[in-house]
């Protein structure tokens, strides 16, 4: 089956498709469940993770994979999508929890499901056809390098406060080195050695289970000594609705709150005001973004491993309504993950439900494993997330392009590498797409030549042939060394039959050519194009007795110039 994507705008188009216009049985539901457990173990640890590294308690990353992971797999449209926090929203949401507090990342994640949405409306389901990979490998590796940074303080267990600017950031855990744990880096160490190496063994078990319980392991021995590290339960706490508070994680239900009543970064009471709101809008558009280039993204990725296809649109509109109701139940930003996505389609999903199957199970979590959860030491998440940053920066892909791709490519993934790490997101891919459109259009211009014709003709005569659009980038460099080749010739013969494009600024550059003819010289126009030769009819070009004409072929050209000159 074709795999590319369906740009109409079709409700629920993934469970449809899967569960309804398929036949579904106990079978495929079987092979579901399965999936589901195998992904709601990756997700469980990962959830909590990435909680952390935005900035707020880890119950949190597990109400996102909860909520939004039912809602977006109910009415997505890419049936074998896992969503839920993934690390490429880390960069973003961390400054935004840190200045607005938990009130002000689900105020402006409610805001980017509604961008979603309206991109969803308009049809922009293919945005990601037109991001060129130079972009994408750029920031993905950019937000990898970042991520990886912040977990320097928790891998080696350093006391300090990290800052927000990323070169104060490196400087500053260079100078907390003295401060480091040979306990907490034990851990750590034990723990990302088990995730580096699981994969070799090939068991159909995920190697995220078998390393938090190695690290945590680790640290109980420890703790006979007396050796203490950070846990969960020990940095993070908890106010349950009847105002008794605890360690950890609360073994709750997700309960529905209104996000602009929880407390700013501050504790007070957060200000939902016109302010406020104009303030988070930067951040909730590079979400939305973000979002929206992740999850498509996604869905091709699962298109090439099934041979299915997806319906980006409703994609689109799916992650808006999981972005707008997982903020209500406490939960962050959320879109489809493809390292749990593509686990899923490795387990033998078969449909949405295994994603939803994999959100009951987080939901089971909470419920039956937070005092354990609790337990789990922060040196052992953060070697989790030094391995989701690794497999984000996709260095051998960077490599590859370092190796292999033009310089402009280069320039650009560089570029919007440096950015990312640098400033932000937003800034590295407005430049980055920005900065490949116009070395793009450098080498399209390029391929635009002009050629001589018949090189035997008289000095009477000049026949030139145009090869390649005649657009603004092009157009004005083409007809000046037109110009130049003009000597005592009285007529020119241009043939447009490799000439596809012609625009406004090529129009322009023609008509101040026609203009700048010496008297009593000839133009002859021939093998026009349809879509230059309709530029030409809305630009109302003519034919001018004596200076321009306009003909079929070349045969007619040079017969109606043998005509004219009487030769």
């Amino acid at each position: 089956m074709k795999t590319h994507s369906v740009n109409g705008i079709r409700p629920f188009s993934a469970l449809i498709d899967a569960c309804w216009r398929e036949p579904y049985n106990s079978h495929r539901f079987l092979k579901d469940i399965i999936a589901g457990i195998t992904v709601g173990i990756i997700a469980i640890p990962l959830a909590m993770a990435l909680a952390i590294a935005s900035g707020v308690p880890p119950q949190y990353g597990l109400y996102t994979s909860a909520i939004a992971g039912i809602v977006i797999a109910v009415t997505g449209g890419s049936r074998f999508s896992v969503s839920g926090p993934t690390a490429a929203f880390v960069v973003i949401l961390y400054p935004v929890s840190q200045q607005f507090g938990l009130a002000g990342l689900l105020v402006a994640t409610l805001m980017s499901g509604l961008f979603l949405i309206i991109m969803g409306l308009a049809r922009f389901g293919r945005l990601i056809e037109y991001i060129p990979i130079s972009v994408t490998l750029g920031f993905t590796s950019g937000i990898g390098i970042t991520i990886a940074t912040m977990q320097v303080k928790d891998f080696f267990g350093l006391t300090l406060d990290v800052p927000e600017n990323y070169i104060n950031k490196v400087s500053a855990l260079v100078s907390a080195m003295p401060t480091i744990s040979w306990a907490d880096t034990l851990i750590a160490t034990v723990t990302l050695g088990v995730l580096i190496f699981w994969p070799r063994l090939k068991l159909a078990v995920p190697g995220h289970l078998p390393a938090l319980l190695a690290g945590t392991a680790i640290m109980a021995v420890l703790a006979h000594f007396d050796h203490q590290v950070a846990t969960i339960g020990s940095r993070f706490s908890y106010m349950m609705p009847d105002g008794t508070s605890g360690q950890g994680i609360p073994p709750i239900l997700p309960q529905f709150v209104l996000p602009w009543n929880l407390p700013d970064a501050g504790g007070k009471a957060f200000e939902l005001s016109w302010n406020t709101i104009s303030a988070l809008l930067p951040a909730a558009f590079s979400m939305a973004m973000l979002g929206a280039i992740e999850s498509l993204l996604c869905a091709v990725v699962l298109d090439g491993m099934t041979g299915k296809k997806h319906h980006s649109n409703s994609e689109l509109i799916g992650q808006g309504l999981g972005n707008i109701a997982a903020p209500f139940f406490g939960g962050i930003t959320a879109t489809a993950a493809i390292a749990r996505s593509a686990a899923n389609v490795r387990a033998g999903a078969t449909s949405p439900v295994s994603a939803i199957i994999h959100a009951i199970m987080v939901i089971m979590a909470l419920l039956i494993l937070a005092p354990g959860l609790s337990y789990l030491p922060l040196a052992a998440m953060s070697s989790l997330l030094l391995i989701v940053a690794w497999n984000m920066s996709e260095a051998r892909k960077v490599v590859d392009i370092l190796r292999r791709a033009p310089k402009d490519d280069i320039i650009v993934m560089l570029l919007c590498m440096s950015l990312t790490v640098l400033f932000d997101m937003v800034i590295a891919i407005t430049v980055g797409i920005v900065l490949a459109s116009l070395l793009f259009m450098r080498r399209i211009a390029r391929m635009t030549r002009l050629s001589e014709l018949l090189t035997e003709s008289n000095s009477d005569r000049l026949v030139m042939r145009v090869s390649g659009p005649l657009f603004f980038a092009a157009a004005e460099r083409i007809f000046n060394e037109l110009a130049e080749k003009i000597d005592t010739q009285r007529t020119i013969i241009l043939q447009w039959d490799a000439v596809p494009i012609l625009d406004a600024g090529g129009l322009s550059a023609f008509q101040r050519f026609i203009e700048l003819l010496p008297e009593g010289m000839m133009l002859i126009n021939c093998d026009i194009q349809y879509q230059p030769l309709k530029t030409l009819a809305r630009g109302q070009i003519k034919p001018i007795p004596g200076k321009l004409a306009f003909y079929s072929s070349l045969e007619e050209a040079l017969t109606a110039e043998s005509i004219i000159t009487g030769k």
